[in-house]
């Protein structure tokens, strides 16, 4: 099937994460979120407990995600501060058992260098930065040791409060910071096919951000990395739909549609079957692959 290309240029389209292989011009992975704190803002602390966290992760796996997240420290800044040494203890087990588990792919959503380099010798693959690698020494970290790299857009970082963000035009702000912060990855020898970008929705943004972001992504994904959205069940969803964080999956996979649509092939969120049905719909839609089980009776 020779499908629709909705996003020409991506940057090394082909690309090998881990111990999987994505060809992002017609596919799109999914990545399963395990958040290892107390205070998630979703999960509400249910996969805390380290044996919840890796059920969760194999879970996921088996439910149909191509990735899993695992992180020990969340963006909001209500939420005690902890060290270095705790955010170890909470993701690298978790990552070392996931790993021997499966080969699927697995980030550790951290902003610190000395916590990507424990997870990655745990055995993530690529470390996801909602700090878009502004603490020194976490890209080169990734440098060092050949991980990829998620680059988010936030204003303030994890844990930090920032009242009432306000932008001019926060798509081109947002396309701006990611542009300057690949930059900056790139010169500490982080490799172009090793960068992946996502706008960071939700993260120091409000509601109409959120909508601006997801209306104009294909501003993001002009770019030209991999983009991933992440989306699932945020608030901006149950405001623009008047939901509580129990009932925004029908929201969570339009909003995920459209933004494959516009260019997006990294989608992380928590429902995976969900999400695993409508992406492959999607995909057949767009030519990108065939149904599974055709009938071939024409009568």
């Amino acid at each position: 099937m020779s499908g629709e290309k909705l996003s020409p240029g991506i940057i090394s389209p082909v690309r090998r994460i881990g111990r999987r292989e994505f060809d992002f011009e017609r596919q799109v992975a999914i990545m399963a979120i395990v958040n290892r704190t107390p205070n998630s803002f979703h999960d509400q602390g249910r996969t805390f407990e380290l044996d919840h966290a890796v059920a969760a992760a194999v879970k996921a796996v088996d439910d149909g995600a191509d990735w899993v997240d695992i992180g020990g420290f969340a963006f909001s800044a209500a939420q005690a501060h902890i060290g270095v040494a705790e955010e170890i203890d909470r993701v690298s087990p978790v990552i070392a058992r996931v790993r021997a588990a499966t080969d699927a792919v697995i980030s550790v959503d951290t902003h610190r260098p000395e916590v990507a380099r424990a997870a990655i010798e745990a055995g993530a693959d690529v470390i996801n930065d909602t700090n878009g690698l502004r603490e020194p020494g976490v890209a080169e970290v990734a440098a060092q040791t050949g991980a990829s790299v998620v680059v988010t857009h936030s204003l303030g970082g994890p844990g930090r409060r920032v009242l009432r963000p306000s932008y001019d035009d926060v798509v081109a702000e947002v396309a701006d910071y990611l542009r300057e912060r690949v930059s900056h990855a790139l010169k500490a020898g982080i490799g172009a096919d090793k960068i992946i970008i996502d706008p960071g929705h939700d993260l120091n943004k409000n509601t109409f951000h959120s909508l601006e972001l997801t209306r104009r992504l294909e501003e993001i994904t002009a770019i030209g990395y991999p983009t991933l959205v992440a989306l699932s069940n945020k608030d901006f969803i149950g405001e623009t739909l008047d939901r509580p964080q129990g009932e925004r999956k029908e929201g969570t996979i339009a909003a995920n549609v459209i933004s494959i649509l516009k260019g997006a092939r990294i989608l992380r969120v928590h429902d995976v079957a969900a999400t695993v049905a409508s992406v492959r719909m999607t995909e057949a839609v767009l030519g990108w692959r065939g149904p599974v089980a055709p009938s071939h009776n024409l009568a």
